[in-house]
């Protein structure tokens, strides 16, 4: 597995375990609340991934964004779906996001090649 992607998957274990063994109850709901969000409704897991995409990379959420590509990856999307995702995150945002768009790439690169 590519070295960033298993760094990221192995950080985000690590602390969310640590984050639920305190055991506060309102951190646990909304944990619940983010899983249960991604469940099949009006809009399929495709559409909803690819519209957080959009949204993490405008705010520049970079962590969100790594998240958001492995859930694309996941949902089935190819590599021309993000592109084009990415594509309106940058003409919504401006250039101003190219760094993240740079690690965004990247890091669908290294998910592909784990894949």
């Amino acid at each position: 597995m590519s070295n960033i992607v298993q760094e990221f998957n192995d950080y985000c274990s690590k602390v969310n375990d640590k984050i639920l063994a305190d055991n506060n109850k309102i951190i646990k709901r909304i944990f619940n609340l983010d899983t249960n969000a991604y469940t099949e409704g009006a809009l399929d897991i495709k559409t909803m991934e690819l519209l957080d995409l959009v949204t993490s990379v405008v705010l520049r959420f970079y962590d969100c964004v790594k998240y958001h590509l492995k859930n694309c990856l996941k949902a089935g999307l190819k590599k021309e779906e993000v592109v084009e995702t990415l594509s309106i995150a940058t003409l919504v945002d401006g250039t101003i996001i190219i760094p993240h768009l740079r690690q965004a790439y990247e890091y669908w690169d290294a998910l592909e090649a784990n894949n």
